[in-house]
């Protein structure tokens, strides 16, 4: 049959049409066999996978808490960090690191952790770092050493790492069609990173204030243990082969590009962790040091990745420029609003002095309305322009941010803080869940755990940046304000390092409503469209990804095919996904 379609497609342009659909049902053989257990009878049925609806929303519901583990446990320790500084007679350098050391794990790692599930299985790795997460938690309670806390915060960020990848790359096989069960299952999981912060902070202040500090850790055990029990019976089994553990797997691991990124990132973010406490401040030795050598490590990765056969990252997704354009808006924005939590949290309970209870009863509304804001994301995103998403998100932070700033120790709480709550949270669930969609979308099915992974690093990254930058900013106006008589009118001392914090928010908000005209992405989720291949093999100038709708120079937005070229088969729906179908006609 092969044969026969050779000669077909070489005859003329319309017998094409036949010949590519007789080879997508010979692929289709093979392909229906490899999704064993993923059929979905239409494109928003239940994956039958799944033995229920209510086994399907536990599973998305324990891959939400998998990105919500290291922001739960930072959010807890942004409220709970002063109570144990004070009992265990921890320095400033020591409590910093408590909420710093989770993300600097997290982020380092999640590349590699990406890697090892897409080689080795999604599930084991999934549910397993669920249940060490619970008992390094519940050994976080009995600690009475500052810096034992400070290294095992630290390990509790490296089983965020490794539970996020396989999670999303379940839930990327898993819903491998554009659908709105689909938008549905990735607006509950993006739901997960600024709803576990908010969570973390509430939980965390609620335990602290009627058990103390201690009592948040083992609370925080208590909800992973509970999840891990759910994840044994909802997660569905690995469903591609495994690779076996062999000198042969080891050369296609990428082995050296892995170490760079752990080493380079890793070095970066202690940087940025430590350069504010450090004994001479930024001009330390070390933090020098770890600067030069991090970014360094990491233009070598970058360098490697392009000469390397086997690629950690395939460097030619960037060409993309929606790809880049929405990481690079998702990172202003995260740069944007870690420091802004973290520092309006500070700002309650310093100037307000509100205890933990009263902080997490003041940050409630950013849990309430981030649920709100994922259910309509889910409903929306196959219909709105995720352009005009982005948009609207951007612009939610920057008044959001700039509403802070010109917050005093005499303002109202419901004149600045809570419609900045409100803004803040609906910037970053609609940055996150189209910037999300379109990231897994990228990559294929093989790789959608490396594709949780780059996703992830970049949010990890640019929150430990942007806290650098906040704590830099902080400290600076500090210093300043101190030696100056009079602030002015409106700015006094206390006050006016959290307002400069809040403003360099705002500028990087801001900058990213800039980036959002140059995006040409459509709709995500909504009915398979016809593909176009490009010489690059990328999707670069806004192409179709699994389908969804596009807005790129010389491609028909209506058909899917390019204006100046003749008309091309589309690949069947049922068949096959888009990205096996650009493989098979490339």
């Amino acid at each position: 049959m092969a044969d026969k379609a050779h000669v077909q497609m070489t005859a003329a342009p319309e017998p094409a049409t036949t010949a590519a659909n007789a080879t997508a049902k010979e692929h289709a053989t093979a392909t229906n066999e490899e999704m064993a257990g993923l059929e979905q009878v239409t494109t928003n049925a239940r994956p039958s996978c799944f033995r229920s609806t209510f086994q399907e929303m536990l599973f998305v519901l324990t891959a939400t808490m998998a990105i919500a583990m290291t922001s739960f446990l930072t959010g807890s320790l942004t409220v709970t960090s002063s109570y144990i500084g004070r009992d265990l007679g921890m320095p400033t350098a020591q409590v910093t690191w408590l909420a710093s050391a989770p993300s600097l794990a997290a982020g380092s790692f999640l590349l590699f952790f990406g890697k090892v599930a897409d080689f080795f299985g999604r599930k084991a790795l999934f549910v397993g770092s669920l249940f060490i997460f619970a008992v390094l938690n519940l050994g976080a309670g009995f600690m009475h050493s500052g810096i034992g806390l400070d290294i095992l915060t630290g390990v509790m960020g490296l089983t965020g790492a490794s539970a996020v990848p396989p999670a999303v790359g379940l839930l990327g096989v898993i819903y491998n069609k554009p659908s709105k069960r689909k938008n549905a299952a990735f607006a509950c999981f993006s739901a997960g990173n600024p709803i576990g912060f908010v969570g973390g902070t509430l939980f965390g202040g609620i335990a602290a204030e009627l058990f103390g500090w201690r009592a948040s850790f083992w609370l925080i055990a208590i909800i992973f243990v509970v999840f891990t029990a759910i994840g044994i019976f909802s997660v569905p089994g690995d469903f591609e082969k495994k690779e076996p553990f062999s000198l042969e797997t080891l050369k296609r691991f990428d082995l050296v590009g892995v170490a760079l990124t752990i080493a380079g990132i890793g070095l970066f973010s202690a940087a940025l962790s430590l350069g504010d406490s450090a004994p001479k401040g930024w001009s330390t030795g070390y933090v020098i040091a770890f600067l030069a050598i991090g970014l360094v490590l990491t233009i070598s990765f970058v360098f490697w990745e392009n000469w390397v056969a086997y690629p950690l990252i395939p460097m030619k997704i960037w060409l993309d420029k929606n790809f880049s354009l929405n990481l690079a808006v998702l990172s202003l924005g995260f740069m944007s609003f870690t420091p802004a939590s973290f520092f309006i949290a500070l700002f309650f309970q310093e100037i307000w002095q509100f205890n933990p209870l009263m902080v997490a009863v003041h940050l409630l509304p950013m849990v309430i309305v981030g649920i709100a804001v994922n259910v309509v994301a889910g409903m929306i995103l196959h219909t709105v322009s995720n352009k005009l998403l982005m948009l609207i998100g951007t612009l939610a932070y920057s008044i959001a941010f700039l509403l802070l700033a010109v917050n005093r120790s005499s303002s109202s709480y419901w004149a600045f803080c809570f419609p900045s709550f409100i803004l803040i949270v609906v910037g970053a669930d609609l940055e996150f869940n189209v910037a999300n969609m379109y990231v897994m979308s990228s990559m294929p099915r093989e790789q959608q755990s490396v594709a949780g992974g780059i996703f992830q690093t970049v949010a990890r990254l640019c929150q430990t940046i942007g806290l650098g930058i906040a704590t830099a900013v902080f400290s600076s106006v500090e210093q300043k304000s101190a030696g100056l008589s009079s602030l002015g009118e409106y700015w006094d001392r206390a006050t006016a390092p959290y307002a400069a914090t809040f403003w360099a928010a705002f500028a990087m908000a801001a900058f990213s409503v800039c980036l959002v005209p140059f995006m040409t992405i459509g709709t995500q989720g909504g009915k398979e469209k016809k593909i176009v291949d490009e010489e690059d093999g990328g999707a670069s100038g806004g192409s179709s990804v699994n389908g969804d709708e596009v807005e790129a120079e010389g491609i028909s937005k209506e058909t899917g095919t390019d204006k100046k070229a003749p008309p091309i088969a589309s690949a069947p729906s049922d068949l096959i996904e888009s990205d096996r179908w650009c493989r098979l006609r490339g």
